[in-house]
């Protein structure tokens, strides 16, 4: 078996330790040690990396902590719209669902209509009957109530704006609500998986970057696998997550180097504000961000886990 490597994220943004209470962030290392462990279990047992990555997604769906599946936040009309999507590295076959409701995890569709489908992008009433079709686990809205998501959204609702995942302290803590992972099985295969619940408030069945292939979410064994996290139109605009693969395919960047032109160069000239996990076919890693945090988590072969929020 050859190497193995995973990395997760749960957002990234103005995360600051000052702002940040210490039970509080260790809750939040507690679930992303949860979902890198799972993960790697699987890689470890000789298990695919698209498995190992839905199963690390699953992990960080289930959690209210994150803004995806369970944690998701509430549109304008206080509901919840879910994007998702997954990719294999070795047969660039994906699936993706937006504005999904009722799905407890939306990655799981995401891996059901790229494997059991013609098509590689559902979306709405239709992706739901297909999620029914496939005897997937259905929730109440009741399921996906939080308390601090429900404040987050009156607090939209008074400025009647769509918001990116925030806290009370609205000027100061700018947080970008999405969920991901990224693995290399021994095989040598690599897969990307990204989840989130949008936007705070959002109008018009508004859809990111997340369920998008070659914005938020890419995987190729030729060159790498990538999940992002930031502000969605940005990511769409720049088509982020091929355009890191694109620079080591076509140019010979290192994984490093092109994410450092990407996240660093080409997404600060344009506005973009986030970060991404990459791994390469060689199990290197990179978790960059231009954000002041990123809740983030990777390991490799029998290295010692890494688990981080802040800037270091």
């Amino acid at each position: 078996m050859g190497s193995i490597a995973i990395a997760i994220h749960g957002g990234a943004g103005t995360i600051l330790k000052e702002d940040m209470p210490p039970v509080k962030e260790e809750q939040y290392k507690k679930v992303l040690a949860e979902s890198l462990n799972i993960g790697y279990d699987v890689l470890k047992a000789g298990g695919s990396a698209l498995e190992a990555v839905e199963k690390a997604v699953i992990v960080l769906e289930d959690s209210p902590l994150f803004n995806a599946g369970k944690g998701s936040v509430f549109t304008h009309k206080k509901e919840h719209e879910m994007d998702a999507a997954i990719m294999c590295g070795k047969t660039l076959e994906a699936g993706a669902v937006a504005g999904i409701q009722r799905v407890k995890n939306p990655i799981v569709l995401a891996s059901q209509i790229m494997m059991h489908s013609d098509h590689v992008f559902l979306m709405g009433e239709g992706a739901l009957e297909f999620a029914r079709e496939q005897k997937l686990s259905l929730e109440n809205e009741e399921y996906y109530f939080d308390a601090y998501r429900y404040e987050q959204w009156e607090q939209a609702q008074k400025t009647n704006k769509a918001s990116l995942d925030h806290s009370k302290k609205e000027n100061k803590e700018h947080k970008f609500g999405t969920v991901g992972a990224v693995a290399l099985d021994g095989a040598g295969n690599l897969a990307a998986a990204t989840s989130t619940g949008g936007l705070t408030n959002k109008k018009y069945s508004r859809v990111g970057d997340s369920p998008i292939i070659g914005a938020g979410t890419y995987a190729n064994n030729n060159t790498c696998a990538i999940s992002c996290t930031g502000d969605g139109e940005y990511f769409i605009r720049a088509v982020t997550a091929y355009d890191v693969s694109c620079l080591m395919e076509y140019k010979g960047c290192s994984l490093e180097e092109a994410c450092r032109i990407v996240v660093q160069e080409k997404m600060v000239k344009i506005g973009g504000e986030g970060g991404l996990i990459a791994i390469d076919r060689a199990g290197n890693i990179d978790l960059p961000f231009n954000s002041d945090g990123m809740y983030r988590a990777s390991r490799r072969n029998d290295e010692p886990p890494l688990i981080r929020i802040y800037k270091d």
